[in-house]
């Protein structure tokens, strides 16, 4: 009698100390778990083999929801999934991930050049924007980046301060009479006095690893690092504060470069994409609400070994268009944006 208690007791123990783990599954509506804020997300645990289930409870960003809920309201972008069983005494979490497309396509623009200008073409083009009705351009490269003010009309610098020869500089934005510069994988931003570029401070990025781009509504700074994600930042301490993520209708957009703000959107180029083009963005939702085609200006310039990509968007408010050039490119186009027809 006792040897068969002693042979049965670790088939006993066995048994009731199995793992449950894999009898459970999330289950989400749609396979590829790609949705549009038009659709209703329906979710569910199968139960392979039946067991009791004291509770389910089923989070969305970690916030609760049912298990149907209409996605007009949710943000876009990738979004964490986790459902909690409770079952046999036991704990149990399967997370997933779904992505929420934009339910507009993008309309198409296009451009008309309204003049040339020249300009540097040693310049690694980062970072433009118009401050006082001054042209600013930030340049990469490690050992030849910098922050310059330009006569666009010349392409002369009129002034130029150099980067330490660690840092790889990027892009740039002007906020409460103050220069910010990023630096590309420094893990590190500058702000300067705008008048004689004296470096007043620095600061460090947070869960962004790298630093693109730079604009401001007036009130935050919003920063791109190379992802499809554009950072909100503390105007003050340049403190990462919230997100959005760059949706179209078919793809999450990587690659956001330099960024613009112009009438409560955000003008960026993107970095290595087949064409030369420019987005516009939602920066409430991060809905591409427009692709800019500027297919055709590349050719225009000096085809130099070292010509690189279309970089560089800056908006003049008095003259009422945008001026971009990119990477080495031995000009400055002024162009007006409208649609395509």
């Amino acid at each position: 009698m006792k040897t068969w208690f002693l042979f049965l007791l670790p088939i006993l123990m066995l048994k009731c100390n199995s793992d449950i783990t894999k009898d459970f599954n999330l289950l989400v509506s749609k396979k590829d778990k790609k949705f549009t804020q038009s659709d209703t997300l329906e979710i569910k645990i199968s139960n392979k083999k039946n067991h009791l289930i004291d509770s389910i409870s089923f989070f969305l960003d970690q916030k609760p929801i049912r298990e149907r809920l209409p996605l007009k309201d949710i943000p876009l972008g990738k979004r964490p999934l986790t459902a909690i069983v409770y079952s046999e005494n036991k704990k149990l979490e399967y997370n997933s991930l779904i992505t929420v497309f934009s339910n507009i396509k993008p309309q198409l623009y296009s451009y008309t050049i309204v003049n040339e200008y020249p300009h540097d073409k040693t310049a690694y083009t980062q970072g433009l924007e118009f401050f006082r009705d001054t042209l600013y351009e930030s340049t990469g490269l490690r050992g030849k980046s910098s922050i310059r003010k330009v006569d666009y009309k010349t392409g002369a610098v009129i002034n130029k301060k150099a980067l330490d020869n660690v840092f790889f500089g990027e892009g740039i934005t002007f906020l409460n009479d103050k220069l910010y510069q990023l630096t590309w994988q420094g893990n590190i931003g500058f702000q300067y006095n705008p008048n004689d570029f004296t470096v007043e401070r620095s600061f460090n990025y947070q869960q962004s690893k790298e630093g693109w781009g730079l604009c401001n509504d007036g009130e935050k700074i919003y920063k791109s690092d190379g992802t499809h994600q554009i950072w909100v930042l503390d105007p003050i301490n340049q403190k990462e504060i919230s997100k959005i993520q760059v949706m179209t209708d078919k793809i999450a957009l990587n690659k956001i470069n330099e960024l613009e703000w112009v009438a409560g959107k955000i003008y960026a180029n993107t970095y290595q994409y087949k064409k030369e083009v420019g987005i516009i963005i939602d920066p409430q939702s991060g809905v591409v609400e427009g692709v800019i085609d500027f297919s055709g200006l590349k050719e225009k310039v000096e085809q130099i070994p070292n010509l690189d990509v279309l970089n560089g968007i800056a908006y003049n408010p008095k003259r009422k268009t945008f001026f971009v050039t990119g990477k080495n490119w031995s000009k400055l186009f002024e162009v007006k944006i409208s649609p395509k027809k």
